[in-house]
């Protein structure tokens, strides 16, 4: 069971990177780790680095995917940018600090259908 959900994740994470990729992102990262924390896909375009969470499913769905990034996703989400942003694969990349935004990507498979649903901007992370 884990395997072919695995399996399903990679198609739709492939699936998101070539939608982004026609639409002018480049493709900075893939699957990044640091200790715990995990990013599904990095990207940057002309506006700035995205992060990009991709929720994966197979129809009949019962809740969109992007309903699936809850409260405690989007801190993990916010931790890991900050490692990212804070490591040597970042600097290595990009000289300087550019706008992040965070994404999400519903990926939904149905039979020989692919949908693709893109959430530009889909949380701005709140600072106290």
């Amino acid at each position: 069971m884990g395997t072919a959900r695995m399996a399903v994740g990679k198609l739709g994470e492939d699936a998101a990177v070539e939608f982004l990729e026609k639409r002018g992102h480049t493709v900075l990262e893939r699957n990044w780790r640091c200790s715990h924390y995990e990013l599904d896909i990095i990207t940057f375009d002309k506006k700035g680095i995205h992060i990009v969470e991709v929720k994966t499913r197979v129809a009949p769905v019962a809740a969109l995917p992007e309903e699936n990034v809850n409260a405690l996703k989007k801190r993990r989400m916010v931790a890991a940018a900050k490692a990212y942003l804070n490591s040597q694969d970042f600097k290595k990349k990009k000289n300087s600090c550019e706008e992040v935004f965070f994404d999400v990507i519903g990926v939904t498979f149905d039979r020989d259908k692919t949908d693709i649903e893109y959430f530009p901007q889909a949380f701005i992370p709140l600072y106290i």
